[in-house]
């Protein structure tokens, strides 16, 4: 099956010229400052509050879990860090005579898919791309409109799906890849024979499932599922069914409070197998949570890149840039993610057309991204295909109280030989 990056990239020619004339959303590109093509979100006018009156400004929106969604505890900091990352885009000199804006167009989603069309809806209008799109099954909302307007996204999460959307620049490996990394990591250091996702539905908890399923076949072992909601008093089945099975390893794809639960509860009853916990899953809060004795003796994390304050050219800036926050790593997730936007938005400033159809363009031409140590080299391949282009290394931490943001490193960047094998053409859970 060709990619989907593929199809669209031989579509190209055909949707640049529609694009010329609509501007991706009935918009007729202008000439902007310096003679740079513009259309949606691009402005001759100073960008408000940045102090640089010699440039216009890009705005770009930004649609997350900001107050009762499961994930606000994540999405607060992701959404805090990509100001701050985009405040030193604007003082080391912004882009292309521009500046850019993240704090005009912020809206709350609540981890509903219906409120993330709504408010997307009211900002497409007015930005020229989404710094961020918080949520695999609420960006899957919007997915077909970011297409037919062409506008780029970044998105606050890793499903596969991202992998073979042209429009999405994804950051680090997919849930899919993460949970086979996770699963040959238990089979190989811990011994495991028995493996169990448990996961929410959608994108989000479908992909790691879909994942650790993969690995389990490959490595022959046993795998079971179980699908769980959001909600502490929601847990009781996926507890009984960890109890029920018995795995030697669970790789759990949840959000922080329902990971707390299901561990806490289930290790009272006796539970003694091991918890991998998909990135999203954790938070430093659950180590003050009553379960926190069971996250200690039970729990691993897997995750796309190195915490806060890890020592890379890329985590120093960021520390720099939020002296007095307390550490936590939404913060770093919302400073790695901005990274390919950064460098689309130079590639299209330097190509002279900072339109939608101009940033996609660019976004065709990155072979790489410099994401100044928080990522190996080679991350951010956007014009290959689905399968050269995915990122296929993680980590696993475990708790340490001592640690900035709860967890110390136990397995640096590495790629199982399920990940190394598996040939991607779709999303896992396709």
């Amino acid at each position: 099956m060709a990619s989907h990056r593929a199809v669209l990239a031989v579509l190209s020619a055909v949707a640049l010229a529609a694009v010329a004339c609509r501007g991706g959303d009935g918009a007729a590109p202008q000439e902007g400052k310096g003679g740079i093509k513009v259309d949606f979100g691009v402005t001759a006018e100073p960008c408000p509050d940045t102090g640089h009156s010699d440039r216009g400004c890009i705005y770009l929106g930004s649609i997350s879990d900001l107050t009762e969604g499961p994930f606000k505890t994540l999405a607060v900091p992701i959404t805090e860090s990509q100001k701050a990352f985009w405040k030193r885009v604007n003082d080391q000199g912004g882009i292309g005579g521009y500046d850019v804006d993240v704090t005009t167009h912020v809206k709350d989603n609540k981890y509903n898919p219906q409120i993330h069309n709504q408010v997307y809806q009211e900002m497409k209008g007015k930005v020229l791309a989404l710094a961020q799109t918080l949520g695999s099954p609420t960006t899957a909302a919007i997915l077909p409109d970011l297409e037919s307007t062409q506008m780029v996204s970044v998105p606050a999460s890793w499903t596969s799906l991202w992998g073979v959307e042209e429009v999405v620049l994804e950051s680090g490996a997919n849930y899919c890849i993460e949970s086979m990394n996770s699963v040959d990591y238990a089979v190989d250091e811990l011994g495991a024979k028995s493996v169990m996702a448990v996961h929410l539905p959608g994108d989000y908890g479908d992909d790691a499932a879909a994942g650790a399923k993969i690995a389990a076949q490959k490595r022959g072992v046993t795998f079971t599922s179980a699908v769980t909601q959001t909600g502490q008093d929601n847990q009781g089945g996926a507890i009984d069914a960890v109890l029920a099975n018995k795995p030697d390893v669970v790789v759990l794809t949840t959000g922080p409070t329902d990971a707390a639960v299901i561990i806490g509860q289930t290790a009272a009853r006796g539970f003694k197998g091991k918890f991998i916990g998909t990135s999203p899953t954790w938070n430093q809060g659950l180590m003050q949570s009553p379960a926190a004795p069971a996250i200690k003796a039970l729990y691993l994390q897997s995750a796309p890149w190195k915490s806060w304050a890890t020592d890379s050219p890329g985590h120093k800036a960021l520390r720099e840039a939020l002296p007095s926050v307390t550490p936590n790593d939404g913060y770093t997730a919302g400073w790695v993610w901005s990274y390919p936007l950064k460098a689309a938005l130079q590639k299209a400033a330097e190509n002279k057309d900072l339109t939608r159809a101009g940033v996609l363009a660019a976004v065709r031409e990155l072979k790489s991204v410099d994401y100044e140590g928080m990522l190996p080299e080679g991350a951010g391949n956007f014009a290959g295909n689905a399968n050269d282009a995915a990122f296929r290394q993680t980590l696993i931490y475990k708790p340490d109280e001592q640690a900035a943001t709860g967890v110390g490193l136990v397995e640096d960047f590495f790629t199982g030989p399920t990940a190394k094998d598996f040939k991607f053409e779709k999303p896992c859970y396709a």
